[in-house]
Parts: C-alpha cells; sequence; structure tokens
C-alpha cells in the first residue's frame, strides 16, 4: 500500500471514530405514557416538548422518547409500564390516574406525574416537600378545590339542588374526588347522586337516568372520562345537564364550565422535572409542585343550547370563554 493511501485510511479512520461511538452510545430515553388518545393530549405533548427543547433536549438527538398509548383504558397502565421496565427507559412520565400502576411496576426507574388529583392521600409519595422514592411530580389538588367549583357552579345556576357525579372508582384518585365531591355537595345542601362508569359503555345508560332526577353533572378527572369527553358532553346535552369539568379541554366538545389547573402547563412544567432526573438529581429529593394558577372558563355556545345565562361577573372573572 502506498504511503499516501495509508495516511488517508488512518485519518479516515480517527475522524470516523468520535460518530462511530456516537451512534453507538444510548440516547437517555423517556417512557411517555399517554392515558387517552394522542388527539386529545397533542396540545400537552407540544407543552412538553417545547420545554424540554429549551431545556437543550433534542428527540432524536440529545434524548429519545417513547410513546405510548392506553386510549383511556386502565388494564392497559400494567402493560404500558412493564414495557417501559423492559426497555430501561431512565424516567417515565404519566397522568395522574396511570402513575400508581406505574409506581407497582418499578421501584428504581424514576417516575414524574403530571396531574396527580391527591399523590399523598393516594400514597404516592410520602410528602409532597420530600417525596422519597422514585416518584414525584405535579398536584392539581383536586379534592382542594372541589368547594369552590360546586360554588362557582351554584353562581351560574342558583336553583340547582340535585347534583350528579360521575367518577371511575376503579381509580383511587377519581374515587377519592368523588367522596369529597359528596361530602362536600352535602355541606352546601345540594343532594348528591353517585354515578359510577369503569368503562367506555357504561357512560349513555348512566346518563340516561339523569333526565327529569338532576340538575347539574359533575365529572371527576380520571383516563376514561378523558378518553370520552365528547360523550359525556354530548349525553349531558341532550339530557339538558349543564355540566362542570377540571380542565377547560372538556370545554371544546360541549362542556359549560371548568374550573382548575392549565393542563397544557402542567406538562410543560414536567419537563423540568425530567431535565432535573436526567441531570443527575434523584425524584425523591425534588418537592412535589402544586397549582400556582386556577382558571376559569365557559362555553357560551353551550349556555344557550341550554338557555343559561352566565352571570356577568363570572365571565368578566374568566381565564376563557368560547363564544
Amino acid at each position: 500500500m502506498k504511503r499516501r493511501e495509508f495516511i488517508r485510511l488512518v485519518v479516515g479512520a480517527t475522524a470516523s471514530a468520535p460518530f462511530a461511538a456516537l451512534a453507538q452510545r444510548k440516547l437517555p430515553t423517556i417512557g411517555f405514557l399517554g392515558s387517552a388518545s394522542p388527539l386529545p393530549w397533542k396540545n400537552y405533548v407540544a407543552a412538553f416538548e417545547q420545554r424540554l427543547h429549551e431545556l437543550g433536549w433534542l428527540e432524536g438527538k440529545t434524548v429519545a422518547i417513547e410513546y405510548r398509548w392506553a386510549e383511556g383504558r386502565s388494564e392497559r397502565f400494567v402493560e404500558i409500564s412493564a414495557e417501559f421496565v423492559r426497555l430501561k427507559v431512565d424516567v417515565i412520565v404519566t397522568g395522574g390516574s396511570a402513575a400508581l400502576a406505574v409506581k407497582q411496576a418499578t421501584s428504581e426507574i424514576p417516575i414524574v406525574f403530571v396531574l396527580g388529583a391527591d399523590p399523598l392521600g393516594s400514597g404516592l409519595v410520602k410528602s409532597l416537600s420530600r417525596p422519597g422514592g422514585n416518584v414525584t411530580g405535579l398536584s392539581v389538588q383536586a379534592n382542594d378545590i372541589v368547594g369552590k367549583r360546586l360554588e362557582l357552579l351554584r353562581e351560574v345556576l342558583p336553583g340547582l339542588h340535585r347534583l350528579a357525579i360521575i367518577a371511575n372508582p376503579a381509580n383511587p384518585q377519581a374515587a377519592s374526588e368523588l367522596d369529597e365531591v359528596q361530602t362536600e355537595a352535602r355541606a352546601i345542601g345540594f343532594e348528591p347522586i353517585r354515578l359510577e362508569i369503569r368503562r367506555a359503555e357504561d357512560f349513555a345508560p348512566a346518563l340516561e337516568v339523569l333526565k327529569g332526577r338532576a340538575d347539574a353533572l359533575y365529572t371527576c378527572g380520571d383516563a376514561l372520562t378523558r378518553a370520552n369527553a365528547a360523550r359525556i358532553s354530548t349525553l349531558a346535552l341532550a339530557a339538558r345537564l349543564p355540566t362542570i369539568f377540571y380542565a377547560k379541554e372538556y370545554l371544546e366538545s360541549g362542556g359549560l364550565m371548568s374550573y382548575g389547573p392549565s393542563t397544557p402547563d402542567q406538562f410543560r412544567r414536567s419537563a423540568d422535572f425530567v431535565d432535573k432526573i436526567l441531570r443527575g438529581t434523584k425524584p425523591g429529593d425534588i418537592p412535589v409542585e402544586q397549582p400556582t394558577k386556577l382558571e376559569l372558563a365557559f362555553n357560551l355556545k353551550t349556555a344557550k343550547a341550554l338557555g343559561l345565562e352566565v352571570p356577568p361577573t363570572l365571565l368578566a372573572r374568566a381565564d376563557e370563554v368560547i363564544e
């Protein structure tokens, strides 16, 4: 071999070595468990990815993201959690309703929950300030704002007496919220009507029996109710029932009103948790964050369809009004 050709081969091999090493190096991997389907979560995913990008994590370049979708079926939580454990992902991000299943699947992989309804009461964490273990995240403190939701509902419906409450009792966090709503409703003079649903097919018969029996419908947050938001709103409108939800995304499909934290903002903030964990911070040392801002929203199209007039004082306080 000629000397010039030998030098070219050596230089070429040396120059390509870093790229070969980079190709062989495994990117940090995020397992993202969506409890519903991709379409309703598109804004949440966009907010999460945007913040990751701002923090220097680029999908396919500096981080890999494995997305899995449970489609509102809680039995899928266990399957997807087990898959993430097999894949040996570096951190798992999920909504609150799936977090308990993920925690049962692994005590080693860090877990970031985004919509924890009652992380302390449900046993997700030992403490909000020092969670301990492998779990941390963002709480929506659902039970703490039940009373405020009921007050707002009564401002819109001064004659409200019979309140239907729909929830999936298979989800411990939704079951806890259901109990809290019942307690708060009785305390302010409402008659609670408890509706338990465990699958998509349960919604139609459950809401059918409410015709003429209830004055409004309170929906407890859960993967099943989120995946069936349009169905709930359509059935409620057919039954002439005003609805209140925990997030304004429900109003896009015809819900009347919502009060709670911004869900896209929760997912955006979760990227900061992921960033800290990927850079070496233990999840148990990262305090659980509580909402800093609660949003009030109304759908005036739905109000008109129900023959309701939302008080101007409430509209003036609203963060979003769909007209």
